[in-house]
C-alpha cells in the first residue's frame, strides 16, 4: 500500500467484499463469545452488525492510505463496546486478514473469501463459559438483565486459537486452582456504579 493514497475497490466487489468482513468476523472466536454472552449487551449482535458497516466504509470511503494500526483501533473499540478486553493477538491477525482480502478484492481475486465460504465456522466453546452462580436468587427478574459480570472464563482454548482475556473488572478477578478465572460481580464488593 506504497503511494499516496488507497487503492479502491471496483464497485462490483463491494457486495464480496461486505461478504467477507462477515466472514472473517464471524470466525474471529473472541468476538462470537462476547456476542453470544451478550457481554455487550442485548444489542451485542446489532454492535457487531455496526462493526461490519464501520470496517466496509473504513476501506471504500478513505481516500488516504490505509493503516493496519488503524484498523486495529476500530476493531479494539468494538470489543471494548462488548465489554470484552482482548489482550491474544487476535485483533491484529483479523486486521491482517482484512487488509489481506481488501488488496486480494481490488485486484479481483476472491481466493480467501471463497476459501472462507467453504470453511466450517468455528464452533465457540461453550462448555468454556459460564455464568457463576450468584448469592441472591431473590431478584433473578432483574439480574438477568444487568451486565454480565458473573462469569467465569476457562483459559483453555482450541490449540489454534488464543484465549480471551475477558475482564469487566481487573481488579476483581482471582484464579482458582483448576486455571478457571472468577470476574466478581461488583455488586458483591459494595462498589456499585
Amino acid at each position: 500500500m506504497e503511494g499516496g493514497g488507497n487503492r479502491l475497490l471496483p464497485a462490483d466487489a463491494f457486495p464480496l467484499f461486505q461478504e467477507g468482513i462477515g466472514l472473517v468476523l464471524s470466525r474471529w472466536s473472541a468476538l462470537q463469545l462476547a456476542v453470544e454472552n451478550e457481554w455487550g449487551g442485548r444489542d451485542s449482535r446489532r454492535k457487531v452488525e455496526l462493526l461490519c458497516s464501520d470496517i466496509f466504509t473504513w476501506f471504500t470511503q478513505n481516500k488516504e492510505q490505509l493503516y493496519i494500526d488503524d484498523l486495529e483501533t476500530i476493531l479494539d473499540e468494538a470489543m471494548l463496546s462488548l465489554n470484552t478486553q482482548v489482550d491474544d493477538g487476535s485483533i491484529e491477525e483479523v486486521a491482517e486478514r482484512l487488509i489481506f482480502m481488501h488488496e486480494e478484492c481490488v485486484d479481483r481475486n476472491f481466493s480467501s473469501i471463497e476459501r472462507l465460504r467453504q470453511s466450517p465456522r468455528p464452533q465457540v466453546a461453550h462448555a468454556h463459559v459460564n455464568q457463576a452462580a450468584s448469592d441472591d436468587d431473590d431478584d433473578d427478574d432483574v439480574e438477568e438483565d444487568v451486565n454480565r459480570n458473573d462469569m467465569m472464563v476457562d483459559a483453555v482454548q482450541p490449540a489454534q486459537s488464543r484465549p480471551v482475556n475477558h475482564q469487566l473488572n481487573p481488579e476483581a478477578t482471582a484464579e482458582a486452582e483448576d486455571g478457571w478465572v472468577q470476574v466478581t460481580s461488583r455488586r458483591n464488593r459494595g462498589t456499585r456504579n
